[in-house]
């Protein structure tokens, strides 16, 4: 992957910022990059900022947080201050640098954390206690994550389910503590903490519930698909709950998942439609023998 040349990194984001491609391609392209890595990778994703998907956009953030390269910043701060873009995109972009980490990053994310916009004031929030967190460089222990992703918050050192669960579903917790117990369930992934975690669904937190949907998608867990399936069914969801479980649905890949994400391929709204699109590309790779979902473009494109 280290000897990728520059050429046919360049050739991948073309890709990524050809709107005439299908979404699941594009979307193909972004995780190749994002795997890539370094400064060109960087380059063509944060030329996608200007695309009319807020899907896309807000997961061009995603992956670079996931990244954790400060070279992303500047682009990710002026995502978060622009607020032409939509709150689903900022949130991500809030998220991303929280991800990040850099101590520098705190007078910016103290500003944005009473932002108009809730989703992106509760991400600031927590992206502020998450750098707080790095800085006390805690070494309490952990429970181990079974996942490679850079989490808003760190698991919690609890692991009683019913501990978790109340501290998961108290509302006057600061959102911080919420989803560290979350990480706590997830990790556990036992049928209670499942059924734990779905009791998430019916917090008042938009933010929250979406990121208890990506927990969801992160564990593949079949268990998890009536949560999902119910959230995406409810047209009255926020439209990031909703593309969220739709997402995770694509990563259970059963057939259940799959005949309902062909349901919603017409949604009225934007992003739940490309969503579905783009869960069915994942569900598809998840039941078929490719090694690796993104990196099959290197081969094409490369």
């Amino acid at each position: 992957m280290a000897n990728t040349s520059e050429t046919a990194v360049k050739n991948i984001g073309k890709v990524l910022n050809d709107p005439s491609r299908p979404m699941k391609e594009r979307f193909r392209a972004l995780f190749t990059l994002k795997n890539l890595g370094g400064e060109t990778a960087i380059e063509c994703i944060s030329q996608c900022f200007v695309d009319e998907s807020v899907l896309l956009k807000h997961e061009l953030a995603y992956c670079l947080g996931q990244m954790q390269d400060e070279r992303a910043i500047p682009v990710l701060q002026k995502v978060l201050e622009d607020v032409n873009q939509d709150p689903i995109v900022r949130h991500e972009a809030g998220e991303a640098l929280g991800a990040i980490g850099d101590p520098k990053l705190r007078e910016l994310l103290e500003k944005y954390q009473h932002d108009p916009a809730v989703e992106v004031a509760e991400t600031c929030q927590i992206a502020l206690q998450r750098l707080n967190w790095v800085a006390k460089d805690e070494k309490e222990k952990l429970s181990k994550s079974l996942y490679t992703s850079v989490d808003p918050a760190p698991p919690s050192g609890e692991s009683d389910v019913e501990n978790l669960k109340n501290t998961l579903i108290d509302e006057s917790k600061p959102l911080f503590e919420r989803y560290r117990a979350m990480f706590s369930l997830r990790n556990l992934g036992t049928t209670e903490s499942i059924h734990a975690l779905g009791e998430g669904f019916k917090a008042s937190s938009a933010l929250f519930r979406h990121e208890v949907a990506f927990v969801f998608g992160q564990m593949q867990d079949e268990r998890s698909v009536p949560f999902l399936k119910k959230t995406l069914e409810d047209t009255s969801e926020h439209e990031m709950v909703r593309h969220e479980a739709a997402e995770a649905l694509g990563s259970i890949a059963t057939d259940e998942c799959t005949e309902v994400l062909q349901r919603y391929l017409q949604d009225p709204r934007r992003v739940v439609r490309e969503s579905c699109e783009v869960a069915l590309d994942m569900s598809e790779y998840e039941n078929s023998p490719e090694f690796q979902y993104a990196n099959t473009l290197l081969a094409v494109e490369g």
